[in-house]
């Protein structure tokens, strides 16, 4: 049995991220923002509720899935992987009863438009899993095709779950949609902050610390160019793109001052740099 030493007790910031209650929470506080910009007349809390289970179901069996296929140790691969292998069990029975009441949920409270979409978000989170357990075989590569196929599949599960109940609910209308697309970006580039520090701080070699840097910069200034360009275009969704362009400016924040910060406090301060941006978003919808 492991015995843990007092003094090595998670901090209480952490545990929303070893609970895998991060990513539900940033899922969630987005649907409010694409549910308020598409001005939605109808948008039952029980939307909200079902995203956040299903986001939470996912990133528990991604997480538990990442330890059973790592050859490392849960202890070398973070914090938040080794919380959940300790207590596999509790996750998996935990998992399997919420993934049993979303499906009811989606079956009998959901508009019918979801079933338009549900194809797609299937073949995203198909290609996800796969890719981790591909990913997972091969610890040493940084795993870019997975973390864009995470972006957007987070990124589609969370806008789509507005989408349908829009007038135009149609599929080409929402992954053509500028602020999707905004979005999804944004995700990627959180989701891929991580690894692009981690294998930066993991390499002597100047060429590939100097690769990892531009890998991020440089997208996210154009992500912030994209959104300042809607933002002057688009009066009535302007908000919106203010709240993108607080998340570009906030993971630039952390890029400059990741040496100074742990890879669990990083992790806890890329989940602030999705959530803050939300709350600008509130702000500027008042102003």
């Amino acid at each position: 049995m492991r015995v843990v030493n007092p003094s090595s007790r998670n901090p209480w910031w952490l545990y929303p991220n070893l609970l895998s209650l991060d990513a539900p929470v940033v899922a969630v506080a987005w649907l409010h923002v694409f549910a308020k910009n598409w001005r939605l007349g109808y948008h039952p809390w029980w939307a909200y509720l079902l995203l956040g289970m299903v986001v939470w179901v996912i990133y528990v069996a991604d997480r538990l899935l990442d330890v059973s296929m790592s050859g490392a140790t849960a202890d070398a691969i973070g914090a938040r992987h080794d919380f959940h292998d300790r207590h596999r069990r509790v996750f998996q029975i935990a998992a399997t009863v919420v993934s049993s009441v979303a499906v009811v949920m989606l079956v009998t409270l959901m508009p019918l438009a979801i079933y338009t979409h549900l194809m797609t978000g299937a073949v995203l989170l198909a290609g996800f899993f796969g890719l981790s357990m591909l990913s997972a075989q091969q610890p040493g590569e940084l795993p870019m095709v997975k973390n864009v196929l995470a972006g957007a599949t987070f990124a589609f599960g969370v806008a789509v779950t507005a989408h349908v109940y829009r007038n135009d609910f149609s599929l080409a209308s929402l992954i053509t949609s500028r602020e999707f697309l905004c979005f999804a970006v944004l995700c990627l580039l959180n989701i891929a902050a991580i690894d692009l520090w981690r294998h930066a701080a993991a390499s002597h070699d100047e060429h590939i610390r100097v690769g990892s840097e531009l890998a991020l910069v440089l997208p996210l200034a154009m992500l912030a160019a994209a959104a300042l360009f809607c933002a002057v275009h688009d009066v009535y969704a302007r908000p919106f793109y203010y709240a993108i362009l607080s998340g570009t400016a906030l993971l630039y924040a952390l890029n400059r001052l990741r040496a100074d910060l742990c890879r669990e406090r990083l992790r806890a301060l890329a989940d602030a740099a999705m959530l803050i941006p939300v709350l600008v978003f509130i702000a500027a919808s008042r102003g």
